[in-house]
């Protein structure tokens, strides 16, 4: 890539950007006509003038995310040494006859190009942790009562390095999603949902403060007392009112184990019945209940990891698969450490009595807590080993209304899922919530009934078979809308403006009038589509 830039009198930088087909720099002598299209030719301050990439190999990672669908190429790729650079970005798009299209990118977890911006520039926040200094991740412990400690966190974080940061104090965040690789900015645009979301809420109702640079280059501090409109509004907003840069996040004490358990069933309805059972037995601080409920199913069909299992027990589960193509599984976990240690399995053991799940289908192992978090980290792994790691991922989330998840049972993992007879590596995950541990000032968008389900059918198929995976993708969507069922899409992909419109409900109106204030020459986010 060749810079060419001259100074002017305001102090700016007139910087001509031009992609070159070759690695090696020229000279202003050999530029030529030869190059690549001009990025853009703008009043730019000097402190961005060497901080854009737009070699091929810099292009095309930022053409594409973790479903590998999307192909989506930027003109350039900015490189942040300070969250200054990102405001400067927005300011310059924002003074231009035709504002360029900003996507911040973190981990690119997502999985149909929302962290993409075609023809604009694609912020590398990951960039910025190489200049924090070593204080990406702040931990703050009240000693008195560590339930009101806390951690500020930059937005390009993982959640894996929050966690370890936070554990050296004997404290954890309290609510996970199941890939603890994503960045803390790509989830709590999204909301962040996993198996302690009954108990303590997604992760964005773990936030206390952020710092948000908006769409018109404004970098403000918000919370539910200042600033809240931006603040509930970036919560779930899908990175449409602005940028975080750092996030405030709650901590509690950290457990030193985890009794792991799973527990099969037959009967959706008995498995259904106990998971919110359970989901109604919990506090805060409290030590009832179990501290993580989720469920999932397994599919005869489905290829599974079983190394959870006894290797005596294997045979007899793939058996009762094969009796009832469907079987569902209830994971449970129970924190504990040495001061209870001794108590944990009599606790146990009274929090599953009643349970209707199949006799002498009980399985548990005991772990350790950062163990269990990252439980999903042999997926990579076995894709890699598969060559599926770059496979496409036609991925679907959504949010059911409690009263018509049997509906979601028999019209789709029975007649769909299970009789398309797709073979793929992957997870079905139906497991409740409770609405009253979601704020409905933030804007994420959720089913209005007590309890709702999060239902993911998240397939890893070879690329032969990735158009036989969307289609039963459209096809279970299909059956929703056709059956009724008030969905509401967790992670959504829409393509036109009354989708979206249908999508946020209610809460429509406020959200449009948000990006009217903080965004309103519709500059980020562009992946997203909501208003592009």
């Amino acid at each position: 890539m060749a810079r060419f830039s001259i100074l002017d009198k305001n102090g700016f930088m007139l910087v001509l950007l031009l992609c070159l087909e070759t690695t090696s720099m020229l000279t202003n002598a050999e530029i030529s006509t030869d190059l690549c299209p001009i990025l853009f030719h703008a009043p730019t301050p000097i402190t961005l003038s060497n901080k854009f990439a737009c070699d091929n190999t810099t292009l095309t990672l930022a053409s594409t995310d973790y479903g590998f669908v999307i192909n989506e190429k930027p003109l350039a790729v900015l490189e942040p040494t300070s969250t200054h650079d990102i405001t400067e970005l927005i300011k310059l798009s924002n003074s231009l006859p035709t504002p360029i299209p900003i996507a911040a990118r973190g981990q690119a977890h997502s999985v149909y190009g929302q962290a993409m911006a075609r023809e604009g520039i694609v912020v590398n926040m990951t960039h910025l942790n190489g200049y924090r200094h070593g204080k990406g991740v702040v931990i703050f412990r009240d000693e008195k009562d560590p339930w009101n400690s806390y951690a500020d966190v930059g937005g390009e974080q993982v959640w894996n390095d929050v966690l370890h940061a936070a554990l050296e104090y004997g404290l954890t965040p309290l609510s996970f999603t199941d890939s603890l690789g994503t960045s803390v900015a790509g989830t709590l645009v999204n909301a962040g949902v996993g198996g302690q979301v009954f108990k303590y809420g997604p992760q964005i109702s773990n936030v206390y403060e952020l710092d948000v640079i908006t769409g018109k280059g404004d970098h403000v501090t918000c919370s539910a007392k200042k600033n809240s409109k931006l603040f509930y509004g970036v919560l779930g907003g899908l990175g449409q009112y602005g940028i975080i840069t750092r996030a405030r996040i709650a901590l509690g004490p950290a457990p030193a184990k985890v009794k792991w358990l799973r527990l099969l069933y037959t009967d959706f309805s008995e498995f259904t019945k106990d998971e919110e059972h359970l989901i109604s037995v919990h506090g805060r601080s409290g030590s009832n209940g179990f501290d993580f409920v989720q469920g999932f199913l397994k599919i005869e069909h489905w290829p599974d990891d079983l190394s959870f299992y006894p290797m005596e027990d294997v045979p007899r589960i793939h058996s009762l698969v094969s009796q009832h193509n469907i079987i569902y599984i209830l994971e449970l976990a129970k924190y504990y450490d040495d001061s209870n240690q001794a108590d944990i399995d009599e606790d146990v053991e009274n929090l599953i009595k009643g349970l209707k799940y199949v006799p002498t289908f009980k399985f548990e192992r005991d772990v350790l807590y950062e163990g269990f978090l990252n439980r999903y980290n042999f997926v990579d792994h076995l894709l890699a080993a598969q060559g599926l790691a770059e496979a496409p991922k036609s991925w679907l989330d959504l949010f059911v209304p409690g009263s018509r998840i049997s509906d979601i049972n028999e019209g789709v993992f029975k007649e769909i899922v299970y009789k398309q007879n797709i073979t793929a590596i992957g997870i079905m995950l139906v497991f409740p919530m409770n609405k009253a541990k979601w704020n409905d000032k933030m804007a994420v968008a959720i089913p209005d009934e007590e309890i709702f389900y999060l239902v993911s059918l998240l397939h890893y198929v070879s690329p032969d078979k990735y158009e036989a995976s969307s289609t039963l993708k459209y096809q279970v969507l299909d059956f929703c809308k056709n059956s009724g069922i008030g969905i509401k899409a967790y992670l959504p992909k829409n393509k036109t403006h009354e989708e979206w419109k249908e999508h946020f409900g209610h809460k429509w109106e406020s959200f449009k009038d948000g990006k009217d204030e903080f965004d309103p020459k519709r500059i980020l986010a562009p992946g997203q589509r909501v208003f592009n």
